[in-house]
């Protein structure tokens, strides 16, 4: 099939707008080299859906068209089908997984479409989609896998190059890969001395798995947090151009992401979402000075609700705030004697709570330059006569300790406590209350709502020591992901049995 020809005839621009590359100046300075941003979150979708979607739709038959048009997606897509089909006057039923940011709900509504939500990810709407092709007689429109969505995506590579003359590489982010393969067969056929990178998730990585394996791979649970990638495998047709064309894949973490959305922000001041991040965040990540790297901001549509969590990973991410637990003696100065040592240091977080007659924990965050200041500070509070630990890498107290500090209790026995990820859909709370409660008492429960990610959940359990084999067996049989965290230190400082 020749893609370039497809791609040069491709019909997007009745909808599609021709988006700028503008440099992220700031950072580029800071590296050294220069990060220019395609930027796909203008497109009236705020996503660079449209360009496949109404490509796809544009050449189909009219009497096809009038039948109606269906689509299954984590939003973006469904916002392209939505807009294209309205452009061209038929109707759309759309399939959205149930965790998909109520902003891509909305908009898809906004359109005229009819948004149906139905399973965790992707995988689980295609299914839903698949059985109401049937059931409805309606034509589906694929999000990726299916050549002319594949050209309609691959014109943005066309207007990459257009727009630069010197381009080292260019960073895309991949779900099912057909931005990826769009834009890697036509940078490849046009300029192939142009390095292409696809961008994942780390926790949703099925392309750069099924690469490696040499054939495509499917994967149970793929992070939700960049929910516009959320694939558990990627296409047949995507699989195949991404492994001919594509340099390499690079995989960066939730914290990564979030800087880069960041950097984005104080680039563009827009908000993109974590999926348009991606390419942003490799592109750093990899690097050299001197070079000139094009990243694709592949969307803007994330609620406003998530901004808080992208900020805390942001900082965490960043390294820029340091925890620590200082034991304090329980005698006059001391409290004084310790606001000493910590200056004129910017104080993100505090807590204090005597813990007995003769000292108290004290569970405070800092913020700090880098590493070194870091570590400087832990031994000038030891060399203070402060104990002190180092709880800066410790995800239970970033993530549920400090906001529950000054929670010591006496008397509770056979406490264990495990760290959870439940799935962010409803009936999540209740199916595990329902397995646990009656049989062993909770103890000990928090739980912070992320948005689309998973949630964070830190509980603790009164099990005898006889029957915790069991136990773990119920946890396994609920299937959500745990870890027993019963001897981690900022549990048992702050949260744990005094007897």
């Amino acid at each position: 099939m020749n893609y370039l020809t497809k791609i040069l005839n491709a019909t997007v621009y009745d909808v599609a707008v021709e988006t700028p590359l503008e440099e992220a100046t700031a950072l580029s300075r800071k590296f050294g080299c220069r990060f220019l941003l395609k930027r796909e979150d203008l497109q009236s979708v705020h996503s660079f859906k449209l360009r496949g979607a109404y490509n796809k739709m544009s050449q189909l038959p009219k009497a096809v068209l009038e039948k109606g048009v269906l689509a299954a997606s984590a939003g973006n897509h469904a916002q392209g089908v939505a807009l294209s089909a309205k452009k061209l006057g038929v109707k759309a039923t759309i399939v959205m997984p149930v965790t998909t940011p109520e902003i891509k709900v909305n908009a898809v509504k906004s359109f005229g479409a009819n948004a149906v939500l139905h399973g965790d990810g992707y995988s689980d709407a295609a299914e839903e989609a698949a059985r109401l092709v049937k059931e409805k007689k309606l034509t589906f429109i694929p999000p990726y896998d299916d050549p002319d969505v594949i050209a309609g995506q691959g014109t943005v590579a066309k207007e990459i190059l257009e727009q630069c003359s010197k381009i080292d590489a260019v960073f895309v982010p991949v779900g099912g890969g057909g931005l990826a393969a769009g834009v890697a067969v036509y940078i490849k056929s046009v300029k192939p001395s142009v390095k292409v990178y696809g961008v994942e998730p780390e926790d949703s990585d099925c392309m750069y798995r099924s690469i490696k394996a040499g054939r495509r791979v499917s994967i149970d649970n793929p992070g939700l947090f960049a929910d516009g990638v959320c694939v558990k495998k990627p296409g047949r047709e995507t699989f195949r151009l991404c492994r001919k064309h594509l340099d390499g894949i690079v995989r960066v973490s939730t914290g990564e992401m979030c800087k880069a959305i960041k950097d984005i922000f104080e680039a563009t001041r827009a908000i993109c979402e974590p999926a348009g991040a991606l390419a942003l965040a490799a592109a750093k990540k990899t690097a050299e000075k001197g070079r000139t790297y094009a990243c694709i901001v592949s969307g803007a549509n994330m609620n406003f609700d998530r901004i808080r969590f992208v900020s805390e990973q942001t900082e965490i991410g960043e390294k820029r705030e340091a925890i620590f637990e200082c034991q304090i003696p329980e005698k006059m100065g001391s409290f004084r004697k310790f606001i000493a040592r910590i200056g004129r240091r910017s104080v993100t977080e505090f807590n204090y709570r005597m813990s007995d007659p003769d000292h108290a924990h004290v569970f405070v965050g800092l913020s700090v330059k880098d590493q070194e200041e870091r570590d400087q500070l832990r031994r000038s509070f030891v060399s203070a006569g402060f104990p002190t630990v180092d709880l800066t890498d410790d995800a239970i107290a970033k993530e549920h300790v400090r906001h529950m500090v000054g929670g010591h209790v006496s008397g509770v026995r056979d406490e264990v406590v495990y760290s959870f990820e439940f799935p962010e859909k409803p009936g999540a709370l209740m199916n595990f209350l329902s397995v646990i409660a009656g049989r062993w008492n909770i103890s000990l429960f928090h739980y912070r709502n992320h948005g689309a990610d998973h949630g964070k959940v830190l509980a603790g359990f009164q099990v005898p020591e006889g029957e915790r084999g069991e136990f773990a067996g119920v946890l396994d049989r609920i299937g959500y992901q745990f870890t027993d965290v019963s001897d981690d230190p900022a549990y048992r400082y702050f949260l744990g049995n005094r007897d």
